[in-house]
């Protein structure tokens, strides 16, 4: 879009229903993303052996491992890694799994300087008896100290912990489902090389014992700089992803070094719609090879494209040169592709909804000859004049975006001093503020059944008038009927990340996009 401008029992029940339900919509001739990690092994030649099994149906890691500790001077534990080099961040859900033996077996994320038995390390850890510390040897062969080389957090048993690397400072976040990060702790006390080793591991704090641990949401996300500008200093990878939203479990079902974003997902429920370097592509949501949609004469598509509620028409945004503010300018098309029609002249503007009945779009626009804000205007598909729904005189208006019933129209404004979430009914009379916290909160996509909205979260250090890229963005999931939002999803993203409508048909998952400088 435009520059200026997102406990064990009850996992078990809940990966085996979502298990089923995945497995039925894999197609087998899909080629799945490889593991992240290049190799596993034992550390500190433990009794008993560890291994690591993936799991390509939910993109889960199981292991398994014996070993004495990980303290004092040397280790023993089963580590599934690769090298990296640089600043990123490692989030992933973990879970011990039974009992156990050993109140302080633990598993979690490790950046390791190498792979010998007494090699210095850094440790997010979550242990047996719920305890969560971060926790390292400052050198090779150092022993570590109780309580020096450690920083305790009173939250216990979390699920989801966050390792990040920002140049020679370590910071340890972790939350339960549902919960923002929390910070724990952070340090630079530890000899750590640029280029190191990152994974999770297993130890079961006893040698004459092997426990079990399991691992989902596995990212590796190379970051880049606060002040980084997506469209000065170059594109990173982009990763395409579903999340099934009463498991939390997500999903990776394509990847490419370029920049792609925004999908939306089609009507039958089997693939997706995204843009990319200004052309529409298709893939299915298995996975598999993206398939360019012909759009005509419009080349220079952008991420805001949406589809018609009955699945046969898409309309699209895409740039004309000379024109105000950039070109962008709304048409649409056959979804099977085609010539497209132009349903506004005027620019620039970013469409983002359709109506229930197929007949009104709604969209952003800036309008110089009565204000420099954008605001949100309807417009019949097949002509007529476009009706402005907001009249802010400063800042914007974003993503409006029908109710499935046609009652609301969703969107985002600056109206409140930052970026919330408000409702409007679509003649643009009784609006309402929807969101009211410290975030920038962008893009309401109600979902089809109408009891769900997602959208994407900045952190208030990001301006509220800009969703760029390549910030520590949220996903978060609130009723329709109101109630407090829910994190989703903590992703490396913004800009492209959820822009358009991208719930299933069955309202059960969204897709979104993700970022990543290319791994080592």
């Amino acid at each position: 879009m435009k520059s200026y401008i997102l406990h064990l029992t009850s996992y078990l029940k809940s990966y085996l229903l979502h298990l089923t339900s995945y497995l039925f919509c894999l197609s087998l001739s899909a080629q799945p993303p490889a593991p992240v990690f290049t190799a596993h092994k034992d550390i500190g030649n433990p009794a008993i052996k560890g291994s690591m099994q993936y799991r390509e149906a939910d993109q889960s890691y199981q292991l398994t491992a014996g070993g004495y500790n990980i303290w004092f001077g040397r280790d023993e534990f089963h580590y599934a890694f690769r090298k990296i080099s640089g600043d990123f961040i490692l989030t992933a859900n973990f879970k011990l799994v039974a009992q156990g033996v050993d109140p302080h077996r633990k598993t979690g994320w490790m950046v390791r300087a190498g792979e010998g038995e007494d090699a210095a390390h850094m440790t997010a850890t979550v242990h047996g008896d719920g305890m969560v510390a971060l926790q390292w040897r400052r050198m090779r062969g150092a022993h570590m100290r109780d309580p020096q080389d450690e920083i305790f957090t009173k939250k216990t048993a979390t699920e989801i912990i966050q390792l990040e690397r920002v140049g020679k400072t370590f910071i340890m976040r972790v939350a339960n489902p549902g919960e923002p990060l929390q910070e724990v702790g952070r340090t630079d006390e530890i000899d750590m090389p640029d280029s190191a080793l990152a994974g999770i591991f297993l130890s079961s704090h006893n040698p004459e014992v092997k426990e079990e641990a399991i691992a989902w949401n596995v990212r590796i996300e190379k970051t880049v700089p606060d002040n980084y500008n997506g469209y000065r200093d170059g594109i990173l990878g982009s990763r395409l992803e579903t999340i099934d939203i009463a498991s939390g479990i997500r999903r990776i079902i394509h990847e490419d070094k370029g920049r792609f974003e925004a999908p939306n997902w089609m009507k039958d429920g089997k693939r997706l719609l995204y843009n990319q370097g200004g052309a529409i592509y298709t893939i299915p949501v298995a996975g598999g090879s993206p398939e360019k949609l012909n759009t005509g004469s419009a080349t220079r598509n952008n991420n805001d494209h949406v589809i018609s509620p009955d699945g046969k028409w898409l309309a699209i945004s895409s740039h004309r040169d000379g024109m105000t503010g950039g070109g962008s300018t709304i048409y649409y098309l056959p979804i099977t592709g085609g010539e497209p029609t132009l349903v506004t002249d005027s620019t620039p503007s970013y469409l983002h909804g359709w109506s229930p009945d197929g007949k009104q779009l709604v969209y952003t626009a800036q309008r110089l000859q009565s204000s420099e804000a954008y605001n949100i205007y309807r417009i019949p598909l097949k002509g007529g004049k476009e009706v402005q729904l907001t009249n802010l005189k400063k800042g914007l208006a974003d993503g409006p975006e029908y109710a499935p019933d046609g009652k609301w129209i969703y969107y985002n404004s600056t109206v409140s001093g930052n970026m919330q979430l408000w409702r409007m009914k679509p003649d643009g009379s009784g609006s309402e503020q929807l969101t009211f916290d410290e975030y920038n909160n962008w893009f309401a996509h109600p979902s089809p059944d109408n009891k769900w909205i997602v959208f994407l979260s900045f952190p208030n250090t990001v301006s509220a008038t800009d969703h760029p890229f390549y910030k520590r963005v949220l996903l978060r999931l609130m009723p329709v009927s109101g109630g407090a939002p829910r994190v989703i999803a903590y992703l490396f993203g913004g800009q492209g990340t959820i822009n358009t409508p991208s719930w299933s048909p069955d309202s059960k998952q969204v897709s979104f996009v993700s970022n990543s400088k290319a791994l080592d």
